[in-house]
């Protein structure tokens, strides 16, 4: 057989042209028999050939190369003073405010927030040695608790994940330092960070016997091997003070050279947008933390003498509570204090007007001993600020059945079945308070009692009395408000009487000066995770947990017989007195049995002994640890 035949016999079999139509009608059942069984064997035997065909195979996948970052020379960039106003969450927090060697369950707020700067490469401070490398914006939970082991048992390993928080030439100050769980609405920093500005080397002017190259100076006559070489120029930012290069993000540096500087020392011209034509800061940190801290607005141009603490003229707080504060005391029970005295208002409901009241006394220049907690380390002569608003404010809220019948409203009448105008359920409220400076855990101090006076157990001249401080120089032990509901609402920098040029010009999230900048679709407000869409996913999500809860409550409080409604929450009727429940802020009251009037109360010892006794004691021991100046 030849070659061609060897070849033809190897090729998968082809089916043969089927007859006409017309043929097979013209043959026999034998040969359609016949012919059937030749088609059925063509077709297996090419069945059989594409199954022993080889797949051709499937191009492997290529391996993905790990991508290296590129180093960062923080040197070769400029950098910029600005500020920055963003919020926070604070249940989700341990405070604002990180302390090196010190260990808490959860993150802080400053922590995140210097970890996301340094991951976005905005500032590149020195690390000490054993110090954390790593840029994770927040610490998972499993590395904490291994931290906080590791802290406890004094293990080998904590220096591993040792987070070591260094601000150290990165020009930073704060407004507040919020405690653990306070949020924040308006908190501001002032922070140098790097900038988009092109770094542009200085040219000198030539020497008799120099070449002047961009960026160095070579001697005529030195080459490769002499002693001069090339020596290297230094650079600076162009024309904008505010703007310098950047050795270590270095807090200062050397202004640009003055207009009447000798020919030769001027910088090319670089028309640079200090806003269109820079880093979009608002979106880059917002990709980079978490959902909890949004950054709103930043500063293109603060004072020289910026400082976000002491150029702050004004903080003001929110202090968010509901009416009723805890779920009233139902039947003829509720309509009476626990010591069995007739009440104004129902148990659990507050009187808002008695709380305005106090609120006012709260305002003014005052020493607020009694409304703080001290700290003798500080060694504080006096306690005094001036506080310039105070009030209790109606807040938008919501809600029905909580408020409706006899039994549950305010002043024990019936509301009827139908819709009443003006009664929405549960109201929220807010206390306002504006000053220049708080002391520590003033505003949760003067809730506090602001909360026992709306619910009848002080009377509104008890702020006169905390105020009073010759006659009452001994603060009485009373628990503070609850962190939860307290907001860091807005810090304010511009005077009243000042000038709008030298205001600070806050740039907000989707401004038009902003949109230049970008590099995303979004504006960086709406859209997807843009500023409002974040904050929006956060708001429904509570809202709808919000409504579903609040059905329930209604549904629950409408079923049964209503005896209930008239036992006031015991299995037996109650006698005339019972333990008093106290609202400090919290989801529910505390029993504190009988109750105690705050001038009753065990006092602390007065400002002027608690800083003698400290110093005579801890504050001795300090100073004798400490070196004395000049020494090793």
């Amino acid at each position: 057989m030849s070659k061609a035949s060897d070849t033809a016999a190897a090729k998968a079999p082809e089916l043969s042209i089927a007859p006409s139509p017309a043929d097979y009608a013209s043959l026999s059942p034998s040969d359609l028999i016949a012919r059937i069984h030749s088609l059925e064997s063509q077709l297996a035997a090419l069945r059989s050939s594409s199954a022993a065909r080889p797949a051709s195979p499937s191009p492997s996948p290529r391996p993905s190369k790990k991508r290296t970052p590129k180093p960062f020379n923080p040197s070769l960039h400029s950098t910029r003073p600005i500020a920055l106003k963003f919020s926070y969450i604070g249940q989700h927090y341990n405070g604002y405010e990180h302390a090196n060697g010190t260990v808490t369950p959860k993150p802080t707020i400053e922590e995140v927030l210097w970890l996301a700067l340094r991951k976005a490469r905005l500032i590149s401070p020195v690390l000490g040695e054993g110090a954390d490398q790593g840029v994770d914006v927040v610490w998972g939970e499993e590395v904490r608790r291994a931290r906080w082991r590791s802290a406890e048992e004094g293990a080998a390993g904590e220096g591993k994940m040792r987070l070591e928080v260094n601000w150290d030439g990165c020009g930073y100050s704060k407004a507040g330092r919020t405690d653990r769980g306070v949020s924040a609405f308006g908190q501001v920093i002032g922070v140098r960070v790097r900038s988009k500005r092109k770094v542009a080397p200085v040219r000198l002017e030539k020497r008799e016997g120099e070449e002047v190259v961009a960026g160095s100076r070579k001697r005529n006559g030195d080459g490769e091997g002499g002693n001069g070489g090339t020596e290297e120029l230094s650079t600076q930012s162009n024309d904008d003070p505010t703007v310098s290069s950047s050795p270590a993000l270095a807090p200062s540096d050397p202004p640009p050279p003055p207009p009447d500087a000798p020919h030769g020392q001027h910088q090319a011209l670089d028309i640079f947008d200090p806003i269109a034509d820079e880093l979009p800061y608002i979106s880059i940190l917002n990709a980079i933390l978490p959902p909890s801290i949004r950054i709103l607005a930043w500063c293109p141009n603060p004072p020289p003498d910026f400082d976000a603490r002491f150029s702050c003229q004004e903080r003001q707080y929110k202090y968010f509570f509901t009416n009723p504060a805890f779920l009233p005391t139902p039947g003829p029970i509720g309509m009476r204090r626990a010591d069995g005295q007739p009440a104004l208002v129902r148990e659990g409901w507050l009187d808002f007007e008695a709380m305005r009241l106090a609120a006012k006394k709260l305002m003014g220049l005052h020493d607020y001993r009694n409304f703080c907690k001290l700290d003798a380390s500080k060694q504080m002569k006096d306690c005094v600020r001036r506080i310039n608003w105070a009030d209790v404010e109606e807040w938008k809220g919501a809600g029905k059945e909580v408020v409706r019948g006899a039994a549950l409203s305010i002043d024990g009448t019936d509301q009827g079945t139908k819709e009443v105008v003006g009664v929405s359920g549960p109201k929220v409220y807010c206390f306002s308070v504006h000053g220049s400076a708080f002391l520590w855990h003033q505003v949760r101090c003067m809730v506090a009692i602001l909360f026992l006076v709306g619910h009848g157990l002080e009377q509104p001249g008890i702020v006169d009395e905390l105020l009073n401080i010759d006659k009452n120089p001994g603060k009485p032990v009373y628990e503070m408000a609850d962190d939860g509901p307290l907001v860091l609402w807005d810090c304010v920098y511009d005077k009243p009487d000042q000038d709008d040029s030298s205001k600070l010009n806050w740039i907000y999230a989707g401004d038009a000066a902003t949109i230049p900048s970008l590099t995303t679709k979004n504006d960086g407000k709406f859209g997807l995770g843009g500023l409002a869409d974040t904050l929006w996913t956060q708001w429904r999500k509570t809202k709808l947990e919000e409504t579903v809860t609040a059905g329930l409550l209604d549904l629950a409080l409408r079923q049964g017989d209503g005896s209930a409604l008239e036992r006031g929450g015991f299995r037996e009727p109650a006698s005339s007195q019972r333990s008093a429940k106290v609202f400090d802020g919290g989801d529910n009251a505390r029993i504190v049995g009988k109750y105690t009037p705050v001038m009753k109360k065990a006092r602390t010892e007065s400002l002027e002994a608690q800083n003698a006794k400290y110093l005579a004691g801890r504050g001795a021991r300090r100073a004798d640890r400490t070196p004395a100046s000049g020494d090793d």
